[in-house]
């Protein structure tokens, strides 16, 4: 299977390794996040008994993944951190996955991810730290499912000059990206 990939800023195509069963997205780096800042504490009176309160701010931030996809009729893509990627950089994405369904598909739609740092952290260019499978949508036709059921499991993402006018509109009215090289 050949999937169209459209490209922005220099981003490479999906890296697809022997060892595993899903695609590494690598980023464009070096990424400096900012981690929770603790305030002051304040002193208070709750049940009767004096008590401090310190509020604690967090940062979230939208990175550009700086490509988007044309997924085959009836497919949609599930994205996730690496298993080693909260070990290594102390980063969540903040709804946990990121599903990529079919109509996500203009060159407009280029896959992003929303972060929470818990602590500041400068993640180097080329680190690979979201992977994202393939699958079957629930509103795949049987012709597609069999299409599945008979596939040989090769993908091929092939670099594509545009994907066509058929755009959703991006990854959220009004996402600023963290990247400064923003589509």
């Amino acid at each position: 299977m050949k999937i169209p990939v459209k490209l922005y800023n220099g981003q490479k195509l999906p890296i697809i390794t022997k060892e595993g069963d899903w695609f590494d997205i690598a980023v464009q780096g070096p990424i400096e996040l900012k981690g929770p800042i603790a305030h002051t504490a304040k002193r208070s009176r709750a049940n009767g008994d004096d008590v401090s309160i310190r509020s604690v701010e967090f940062f979230p931030y939208a990175l550009s993944l700086n490509m988007a996809m044309l997924l085959p009729e009836g497919f949609e893509a599930v994205v996730l951190p690496r298993s080693s990627t909260f070990n290594k950089f102390w980063i969540k994405l903040t709804n946990g996955e990121g599903v990529i369904d079919n109509a996500f598909r203009g060159n407009g739609d280029v896959w992003g991810a929303r972060l929470l740092p818990f602590k500041d952290i400068t993640i180097p260019d080329g680190t690979r730290l979201f992977q994202f499978r393939i699958q079957l949508s629930q509103k795949a036709t049987f012709k597609q499912k069999l299409k599945w059921l008979f596939w040989d499991g090769k993908v091929e993402f092939v670099e594509a000059e545009s994907l066509g006018d058929k755009s959703r509109g991006g990854y959220g009215e009004g996402t600023k990206y963290l990247d400064s090289r923003n589509h």
